[in-house]
C-alpha cells in the first residue's frame, strides 16, 4: 500500500512523528480508517493471518477477542516484519485503535452511518461465518465488558470495534508518549460510561492518567482542553465542585470571558415593561473566535402562546448590568451575541452539566442552567455536535416546565430519532433493537449534515450520551410525564429489563416488576416460559446474563429480601459494591437498626470502590451512631477529600473530631545529642480547633443552615480566653439572628455566650485605646469597627438590641457594655428595662397565684436596679451634656433616689396581700430604708 495514497499513513508510517508529544491524538476522517484496518500490520493483529485452532478458541469463548487482539499486538511487537522498526509498529497500533475507537463512537454516538460493515472488515472469517456465530461472538465480547459486576449494554451495536480500541489503546504497554496515555484515558472513560455505574477499577485508572497527563507541558489550548475534559469526567462522577474549579481556570487560560447576570428585556408576549432577565453575556477571545457558519440539527420552535420564542432585550444604553460586566463583555449585544469558538461554547455547556441541580443551595437552580444552553443556540455553534449536546441540555431544563415541556420532549425525541437513524448500520447480524429507523423530523440533506470528522472533533469535551442512553433518557422523560406506556415500549425495544421493571414498581405494580426480574434470572415453573402468567421461581439460569448482579439488587429493592442482595453479591465474585450499599441500607430501615451489619457492609463496597463519596458519607454516619468516634472522622476525611464541597459531610466531620479524644502528651524518645529528656507539647484545643475548621467550611457551604452555624458558635465558644477565636463567635451569632431572629426572637442568641463576649469586651481592652477621634460635625468618637471590640459593639448595637423584647438578661449585659462605653445615661436606662422585662416576667406567678420563686426574682431584680442602677449611675455626670462656663453639671438622675423608692414602694403595693412579713418583702423594707435614709 502506497502511504502517498492516503496523507493520514505517512505519520501512520513515520514512528518518529511529532503526534506523539501530542496532547490531543489525531483525528481521523472516514477516508482514512479502512486503509488503516487494511494495512498487513493490522491485519496480523486482528487475527486474519491467524490460525483456525487459535481463532476457535475466541468464538467458543475460552479467550476473550480484546484479549485475543492484545495478544496479537504484543506477539507483533517482539516479531520483525516488513522491515518496520519498533517506533513505526507502535504507531501503527495506535493509528489501528484510534481507527477502531473513532469508528465506535461514530456507530454509537454521533454519526453517520458507517460506510463499512464493521464484523466483514475486522472480524476474522471464522468468527462471522455466520449471523448465528457473529452474534454468539458479539454477545461474548459485550460480557467480557462487564467491570466490578457492572455490565455493558447487552445490545451495544458494533462492540468489537471498542474491543479492538481497548486491547490497543488501554491493555497494552505504550511507548509513554503523552498521545497515548491521553487516549489510553479516554478509552477507559469511555468504558466507564458504557457501564450502568461507576466503577473502583476503571476509575481509578481514569483518574492515574489524569494525574499524569496534568504534570505535562501543555501549551495554552492544549492547557484549557485538558482542563475542560478533565470537568467532564469530574461531572460524571458526580465531582461537581472540583468540575467548576477546572471550569473556571480553563476559561481563565483560554481568555474567555463570559457571565451569567441580569439584563432588561421582556420574555412574554404580554408585557408592558422590561424586567430583569437572566442572560449568559459571553464572548470569546479574538484569537479564537473562528468565522463559520452555525452547524446543527433543527432546532424546535417552542410555538407557545404566551412565552417568546427568545427573550427581547431592551437596547443596551437602557440597561442597568453593564456596569457590572467587563469592558469586553458590555459592548456585546445581547440580541445579537457573536459565534462562539466551538470549545468555548462546549465550555459553557460543561458548566450547565456540572451545576448541581437537586440542591440549589449549593449551585444554580434548573432555570438559572438554561441561559448556558440558551447562548450556544442563539449565539449558534460552528460544530454539529456542539450544537446537538445544547440542544439535549436545554431538553433536559425545559422538561420540568410546564411552558416549555412539550417542546422539551419533542426536542429530545428528535435528537433520538436523528441518533438512531445517523448510527444505523446495514449490518444483518448488529444487535441493534430497530433496524428500520424512522425520524420525527425530515432527515437533513447530506450538504446539510456534518461529516463524521467534524462530529468526533470536539468529543471529548462534552458530556456525550450513546444512542441506548439517549432513548432510556428519552423513557424515562415520558415516566415522568405520565406516559407509561410510551416509556415501556421503548424499555421493551431496547430489553432493557431492569429499567423496564423499575417502571412497572414505580406505579405500584411490583408482582409485574418481579415477575420480569425473575425472568432472566431464574427458570420457568411450567414448560412455557412465553406465557404472560408463567411464574419463574425454578433454579436460577446457567448461566446468568451479565448484568445479573443489578437484575438481584433491584429484585431485592422490590421486594426487601437481603438475600438478593447477598446473591448479587456472590456472583460478581464480590465486586458488585451496590449490593453492599444496599444490603447496609437494608439493614438502616430495620427496627432497630442493625448498625454494626451495616457499616460492615459499607465496609465491603468501599474495598471494592474507594472513591465514592456517598458510600464514605453513610458509613461515617453509622459510625457516629455507633460512637466509633475516631472511625467516622477517618470516614468523613474520606469524604471531604473526595468532594469539598459536602457541607454536611464537613459538619459531621467536625462533630465526630469533638468527640475524639484529645491526643495525650507522651514523651519523645530521648535525644542523644541533647542534655536531657524532652516532652512534646500538645495543643490541649487541638481538637476543637480542628473542628472550628471544620465547621467554618461547612457554613460557608451551607450559609443557610443555622444548625451548622449554631455548632460552630458552640464550638467557637468552647475554647477558653485567651485563645478564644471571638471573631467566629461574633459572626456565628450574627449569622444566627440573620436566619432565626425573625422566627424566634431574642431566644435565638445565647445569653451565655453573648455574657462571656461583654466580659471580655469590659475586662480585657483599654477603651480610651479603640477610640478613632470624632470628625468635623461629628458629635461622639465611635470605635474601630475593625478591632474586636468593635465588632462585639456591632453586634450589641446592630443585632441584639433590636430583638429584644422579655428578657430581663440581656438587658443587664447592654447595660454593661453602656458603661464600658461611658455612658451611664444609656447603662441606667437598660437596667429600667431590664427590672421591668424580670418583673412582667414574673407578675403573674408572683402577685396571682402566690408562687414564691416568682416573687424572689422579683425581690432581686429590684434591689439590683436600686443598688446597681439608681445608686451606681444616678449621681454620675451624663455623657451627653454640653458644659458651658460655669453652667451647672447635669446628672444622668438627678432624682433617683425618688425613683428608687417608687420602685420599690410599687413592687410593696402589689405583693402586700401574699407576701407581707415575708423574707423578700423584709428586704424589700430594708432596700426602701436604704434610699429614704432611715
Amino acid at each position: 500500500m502506497d502511504p502517498a495514497a492516503h496523507p493520514t499513513l505517512n505519520s501512520v508510517f513515520d514512528g518518529a512523528s511529532p503526534l506523539k508529544h501530542r496532547y490531543d491524538p489525531v483525528q481521523l476522517t472516514s477516508n482514512d480508517i479502512v486503509p488503516i484496518f487494511e494495512l498487513p500490520l493490522a491485519k496480523t493483529v486482528l487475527g486474519h493471518d491467524t490460525d483456525a485452532d487459535t481463532v476457535a478458541k475466541v468464538a467458543q469463548g475460552e479467550v476473550s477477542y480484546t484479549s485475543f487482539v492484545a495478544n496479537q499486538a504484543r506477539a507483533a511487537l517482539h516479531t520483525p516484519r516488513d522491515g518496520l522498526n519498533p517506533e513505526q509498529k507502535q504507531s501503527q497500533l495506535l493509528h489501528l485503535g484510534l481507527a477502531a475507537l473513532f469508528s465506535f463512537l461514530q456507530s454509537n454516538v454521533t454519526g453517520p452511518p458507517l460506510d463499512f460493515n464493521s464484523a466483514e472488515l475486522v472480524l476474522p472469517s471464522e468468527l462471522r461465518s455466520n449471523i448465528t456465530t457473529l452474534r454468539a461472538v458479539r454477545s461474548k465480547i459485550v460480557r467480557g465488558l462487564s467491570v466490578d459486576g457492572e455490565a455493558a449494554y447487552q445490545l451495544t451495536p458494533n462492540p468489537e470495534l471498542f474491543s479492538i480500541a481497548k486491547a490497543l489503546l488501554a491493555d497494552i504497554d505504550n511507548d509513554g508518549a503523552l498521545m497515548a496515555k491521553t487516549a489510553r484515558m479516554r478509552v477507559n472513560f469511555l468504558h466507564q460510561k458504557m457501564l450502568s455505574e461507576v466503577t473502583g477499577t476503571l476509575q481509578d485508572l481514569i483518574y492515574n492518567d489524569l494525574g499524569e497527563l496534568a504534570k505535562a507541558e501543555l501549551n495554552a489550548d492544549e492547557r484549557g482542553r485538558f482542563l475542560l475534559e478533565r470537568s467532564i469526567i469530574y461531572t460524571h462522577h458526580g465531582l461537581d465542585g472540583k468540575a467548576r474549579a477546572d471550569l473556571d481556570q480553563a476559561a481563565t487560560v483560554r481568555q474567555f470571558e463570559f457571565a451569567l447576570t441580569g439584563k432588561l428585556g421582556k420574555r412574554t408576549k404580554f408585557q408592558d415593561r422590561d424586567i430583569s432577565q437572566l442572560v449568559v453575556i459571553a464572548k470569546s477571545s479574538d484569537e479564537a473566535t473562528k468565522s463559520t457558519e452555525p452547524s446543527g440539527p433543527q432546532n424546535l420552535d417552542l410555538n407557545d402562546d404566551t412565552l417568546l420564542e427568545a427573550i427581547s432585550f431592551a437596547d443596551q444604553k437602557s440597561s442597568t448590568v453593564q456596569e457590572e460586566l467587563s469592558p469586553v463583555l458590555a459592548s456585546v449585544d445581547a440580541n445579537n451575541q457573536p459565534i462562539l469558538n466551538p470549545v468555548d461554547s462546549a465550555l459553557l455547556l460543561a458548566l450547565a452539566s456540572s451545576i448541581t441541580n437537586t440542591a440549589p443551595e449549593n449551585g444554580l437552580t434548573r432555570e438559572e442552567t438554561q441561559p448556558y444552553a440558551t447562548r450556544v443556540l442563539e449565539g449558534g455553534s460552528s460544530n454539529w455536535q456542539i450544537y446537538t449536546q445544547a440542544l439535549l441540555v436545554r431538553s433536559r431544563v425545559e422538561g420540568y416546565r410546564s411552558r416549555t415541556v412539550e417542546r422539551a420532549v419533542l426536542q429530545m425525541q428528535a435528537l433520538v430519532d436523528q441518533v438512531i437513524a445517523d448510527t444505523a448500520t446495514d449490518d444483518s447480524a448488529a444487535q441493534q433493537p430497530s433496524s428500520e429507523p424512522t425520524t420525527f423530523l425530515p432527515r437533513p440533506e447530506k450538504s446539510e449534515s456534518a461529516s463524521a470528522a467534524d462530529r468526533l472533533a470536539y468529543i471529548w469535551l462534552l458530556d456525550f450520551s450513546t444512542r441506548w442512553d439517549l432513548e432510556s433518557e428519552l423513557a424515562k422523560r415520558w415516566v415522568d410525564l405520565g406516559g407509561l406506556r410510551t416509556a415501556l415500549e421503548i424499555y421493551e425495544r431496547l430489553q432493557m429489563w431492569a429499567e423496564a421493571a423499575l417502571c412497572y414498581a414505580a406505579t405500584e405494580r411490583e408482582a409485574k416488576a418481579q415477575n420480569i426480574l425473575r425472568r432472566h434470572l431464574y427458570q420457568a415453573t411450567g414448560p412455557n416460559e412465553e406465557d404472560e402468567n408463567e411464574q419463574f421461581t425454578g433454579p436460577e439460569r446457567s448461566p446468568l446474563p451479565a448484568d445479573a448482579p443489578r437484575l438481584f439488587c433491584i429484585l431485592g429493592d422490590i421486594s426487601k429480601d437481603e438475600k438478593m442482595y447477598e446473591r448479587a453479591w456472590d456472583v460478581s465474585g464480590q465486586r458488585y459494591a451496590r449490593a453492599q450499599r444496599s444490603l447496609a441500607r437494608h439493614y438502616l430501615a430495620l427496627t432497630p437498626p442493625e448498625l454494626e451489619k451495616a457499616e460492615e457492609a459499607y465496609r465491603k463496597s468501599l474495598h471494592v470502590n474507594q472513591l465514592n463519596h456517598g458510600a464514605w458519607f453513610a458509613l461515617g454516619c453509622v459510625q457516629l451512631e455507633l460512637q466509633k468516634w475516631q472511625d467516622s472522622t477517618d470516614s468523613f476525611t474520606r469524604a471531604v477529600q473526595i468532594d469539598d464541597t459536602d457541607g454536611q459531610a464537613w459538619s459531621n466531620l467536625a462533630a465526630a473530631m469533638l468527640r475524639t479524644s484529645a491526643p495525650e502528651t507522651t514523651p519523645d524518645a530521648p535525644d542523644e545529642n541533647a542534655d536531657g529528656d524532652s516532652a512534646e507539647e500538645t495543643d490541649p484545643h487541638k481538637r476543637k480547633r480542628e473542628a472550628l475548621t471544620a465547621l467554618q467550611r461547612a457554613a460557608q457551604l451551607k450559609h443557610d443552615d443555622a444548625r451548622i452555624w449554631d455548632n460552630l458558635l458552640t464550638v467557637a465558644a468552647s475554647i477558653p480566653p485567651p485563645v478564644t477565636p471571638f471573631r467566629d463567635v461574633v459572626t456565628a451569632q450574627k449569622r444566627l439572628i440573620e436566619l432565626l431572629g425573625a422566627k424566634k426572637g431574642e431566644r435565638c442568641v445565647d445569653v451565655r455566650i453573648l455574657g462571656m463576649l461583654v466580659d471580655f469586651l469590659v475586662t480585657a481592652f483599654d477603651y480610651e485605646s479603640l477610640l478613632i477621634k470624632p470628625e468635623a460635625g461629628s458629635s461622639a468618637p465611635v470605635v474601630r469597627t475593625g478591632t474586636i471590640p468593635g465588632q462585639i459593639l456591632s453586634l450589641v448595637d446592630d443585632n441584639v438590641v433590636p430583638l429584644i423584647t422579655h428578657s430581663s438578661t440581656l438587658w443587664l449585659l447592654v447595660s454593661r457594655v453602656e458603661m464600658f462605653r461611658e455612658r451611664p445615661a444609656r447603662a441606667l436606662e437598660a437596667h429600667e428595662k431590664a427590672w421591668r422585662a424580670a418583673v412582667a416576667a414574673s407578675a403573674q406567678g408572683a402577685f396571682q397565684m402566690g408562687d414564691e420563686k416568682p416573687w424572689l426574682l422579683i425581690v432581686r431584680a429590684t434591689e439590683r436596679l436600686v443598688r446597681e442602677g439608681y445608686a451606681r449611675y444616678g449621681p454620675m455626670d451624663r455623657e451627653d451634656q454640653k458644659s458651658e462656663g460655669d453652667a451647672e453639671v447635669e446628672l444622668v438622675a438627678r432624682d433617683w433616689r425618688f425613683k428608687a423608692r417608687s420602685a420599690v414602694r410599687g413592687i410593696l403595693g402589689k405583693g402586700k396581700d401574699f407576701w407581707e412579713d415575708s423574707e423578700g418583702w423584709n428586704r424589700l423594707k430594708e432596700l426602701q430604708g436604704e434610699v429614704t435614709g432611715n
